[in-house]
């Protein structure tokens, strides 16, 4: 029997391909863990005929988490499309040029320090992480930019590795005179556990990226005229540093809502753009959804790996992550 070889080209065969992974591992994380619920139960438990404890593991425990770790990894898979694109470089991650540290850094100050509600938390806290990240983006695009040139994407690069690595810093000497427990919660944070394990945390997070992904997507041809260099985007008569700023802010918002709820995770960003370019091509419309699902299947991999792989007391998912995402970098480094 022939096999036409172009059938994994085709990027709705490898999106449905994708969302069966990521089903299978969403059944997997409903049935495994320290109370054990067996599929048949828990499709039981779903049409309403579970036990109250059996209701309780599911849509208390396990349900929130699964969508949190899913519509994060989305989330920080999209910032990463986009800053590789904006950026030109296929090393851009939100976790590695700095916009995750700003993010964290705000977060930090205002979980240590700003008396809060805490029914009010989780609303705040993306909030929050949008404004750190925000303004750490600011900074490394001011540094970035040359007058008359506009911002120069290989210095903008090295500025946020560096910014990154200042603001990390600063993190330790802002935590080194908190409280005990609360720097127990930003060590927790810095790790990449998934910690916003709530529905609540889901209500935070879902506005930013049902907004934010039919943006991207309508600006997708935007972001293919970019790639094709600044002096075509300029001779087409693109706005580029508008077109740049538009979506940098797109992705600041994207990353902050992701590790808001589930710390500081890298290499999401980095490994899922990598991924779907190498399954659909370059074109931004068809390899941005495929993005999009990847890094919400990955993260969820993880995440599993994780709670259930690595005993006896896990590993946080930002972790699991960077076992596999360190490697590639550096492969890639390497590479280009």
């Amino acid at each position: 029997m022939n096999i036409d070889k172009n059938i994994f080209k085709n990027h709705k065969v490898i999106l449905l391909i994708l969302l069966a992974l990521m089903g299978v591992t969403i059944l997997l994380n409903m049935g495994i863990g320290d109370f054990s619920l067996p599929y048949d139960r828990a499709i039981q438990t779903i049409l309403g005929n579970g036990t109250s404890k059996e209701k309780f593991v599911l849509f208390e425990l396990r349900l929130p988490r699964i969508f949190i770790t899913i519509l994060s990894g989305m989330a920080l898979a999209l910032s990463g499309a986009i800053l590789q694109g904006i950026t030109q470089n296929e090393l851009a991650d939100p976790g590695i040029i700095g916009i995750n540290s700003g993010a964290g850094v705000a977060v930090a100050i205002f979980f240590l320090f700003v008396p809060i509600d805490g029914g009010n938390f989780s609303y705040l806290i993306p909030v929050v992480a949008f404004i750190g990240a925000l303004f750490s983006s600011i900074i490394i695009y001011l540094l970035a930019y040359k007058k008359g040139y506009g911002t120069d994407p290989v210095r903008l690069i090295i500025l946020g590795v560096g910014f990154s690595m200042a603001l990390s810093g600063l993190m330790i000497v802002i935590i080194s005179s908190a409280e005990r427990s609360k720097v127990e919660f930003i060590s927790k944070w810095l790790s990449g556990n998934v910690w916003g394990i709530d529905w609540v945390f889901i209500l935070a997070i879902v506005p930013w990226l049902a907004f934010l992904i039919p943006f991207t997507l309508y600006k997708a041809n935007k972001l293919n005229i970019i790639n094709l260099g600044r002096d075509i985007s300029i001779g087409l008569g693109m706005n580029l540093e508008k077109e740049r700023i538009e979506l940098l802010l797109s992705a600041v918002a994207l990353s902050a809502s992701a590790v808001s709820v589930t710390g500081n995770i890298s290499f999401i960003g980095l490994m899922s753009p990598h991924i779907a370019r190498a399954l659909v091509g370059h074109r931004s419309q068809k390899f941005i959804p495929i993005a999009i699902i990847t890094g919400g299947f990955l993260l969820l991999l993880a995440d599993f790996i994780g709670q259930n792989l690595v005993k006896p007391n896990g590993l946080p998912a930002g972790i699991i992550v960077s076992l596999i995402g360190a490697p590639y970098f550096i492969y890639i480094l390497m590479k280009k």
